[in-house]
C-alpha cells in the first residue's frame, strides 16, 4: 500500500478519535457550565480540524499540476488553514467575552460531578494515546505532517490537566478559577492561530521563499555562468518554485548554453530543495 494511503488511513482513525474527545468535552462543558472545559473542547477541535486539513493535503493539495492548476494544488491547504484561523478567532472571542462577563458579575457557578471528571480523565488518556500513536506512525511513514500534529496533541494533554485542576479548585468554592483558566486556554489557542497565520500568509502573498543571494551564488557556481539575476522564488517549504536568468558567453552555441542551464536547474533543485526551476538564458 502506498505511503500516502497509509497516512490517510491513520488520519481517518485519528479524526474519529478526536471527534469523540471533542464531543465528550462539549457534553461535560454544557452539563457543568464550565467555560474552561469548553475552551479545552475548542482546543481539541483544532486537532480534529488539523486532521481534516491533513486529509485535504494528502488527497487534494498533493495532486499533480494539471491544465487548470499549472502550479499544483498546494494552496488548497493554505485556504483550509485560514478557515481554521477564522473559526478559532470567532470562538476564542466568544470564550473570552463569556469569561470576562463571569468574572465581572460572579453569577456563573460551575457544578461538576464525579462522572464528568471521570469523562475528562478518560479524554486525557485518549489524547495521550493519540499523541503517542501519531508520533510513532509519523516516524514509521516518514510523515512530517503526522509528527507535527502529534506535538500539538501533546499540548492538548497539558491543557486538559490544567482544566481538571481548575475544576477541582472550583468544587471547593473558588469559582473564579474556571473563567480564569478559560482565558488562559483562549490565549493558548490564539497563539496557535497566530502560528498558522505566520506559516500561511507568506504563501498566499507569494513572499520570497529563498534568499536571493543563495540562488545567485548556487547558479554562479556552475561553470559557464557569468552572472545570475532577475531571481524570484515562492511557495511553501515543501513546494518551492524559482526563476533565474543566467548570462552566458555570447559565442556559446545553443546546445552548450542549454547544457549550462540544465546544470543550473539540477544544482538549484538539489542544493536548495526546489520543486521546479525556470532558467532563462541571456548571451553576454
Amino acid at each position: 500500500m502506498p505511503a500516502s494511503a497509509l497516512v490517510r488511513r491513520v488520519l481517518f482513525g485519528l479524526l474519529a478519535a478526536n471527534l469523540v474527545v471533542v464531543g465528550a468535552k462539549l457534553a461535560v462543558a454544557i452539563a457543568s457550565k464550565s467555560l474552561a472545559v469548553f475552551g479545552s473542547a475548542l482546543d481539541s477541535s483544532v486537532d480534529a480540524l488539523n486532521n481534516v486539513l491533513a486529509l485535504i493535503v494528502v488527497r487534494v493539495a498533493a495532486k499533480a499540476p494539471d491544465e487548470d492548476h499549472p502550479y499544483g494544488h498546494g494552496k488548497f491547504e493554505t485556504l483550509g488553514a485560514l478557515a481554521i484561523v477564522g473559526f478559532l478567532s470567532v470562538t476564542c472571542f466568544e470564550l473570552v467575552r463569556g469569561a470576562v462577563n463571569d468574572l465581572a458579575s460572579g453569577t456563573r457557578r460551575v457544578s461538576v460531578s464525579d462522572m464528568q471528571l471521570a469523562v475528562l480523565v478518560l479524554t486525557l488518556g485518549v489524547n495521550v494515546v493519540i499523541a503517542w500513536y501519531e508520533h510513532r506512525r509519523g516516524a514509521e511513514l516518514g510523515s512530517e505532517l503526522l509528527v507535527a500534529d502529534a506535538a500539538h496533541t501533546r499540548g492538548d494533554v497539558f491543557i486538559t490537566v490544567g482544566v481538571l485542576a481548575g475544576l477541582l479548585f472550583a468544587r471547593q468554592g473558588l469559582w473564579w478559577i474556571d473563567p480564569a483558566i478559560a482565558i488562559v486556554v483562549a490565549c493558548i489557542i490564539v497563539l496557535v492561530a497566530y502560528r498558522i497565520l505566520v506559516r500561511t500568509i507568506p504563501v498566499l502573498v507569494d513572499q520570497r521563499a529563498i534568499p536571493t543571494r543563495h540562488i545567485q551564488e548556487t547558479a554562479q557556481a556552475v561553470r559557464g555562468v557569468k552572472s545570475a539575476y532577475a531571481i524570484r522564488s515562492r511557495g511553501p517549504s515543501d513546494l518551492r518554485y524559482a526563476e533565474v536568468t543566467i548570462a552566458v558567453d555570447r559565442h556559446a552555441d545553443v546546445e552548450s548554453a542549454h547544457a549550462i542551464a540544465d546544470e543550473v536547474e539540477d544544482r538549484l533543485k538539489r542544493d536548495l530543495q526546489l520543486h521546479e526551476v525556470t532558467v532563462h538564458i541571456e548571451p553576454c
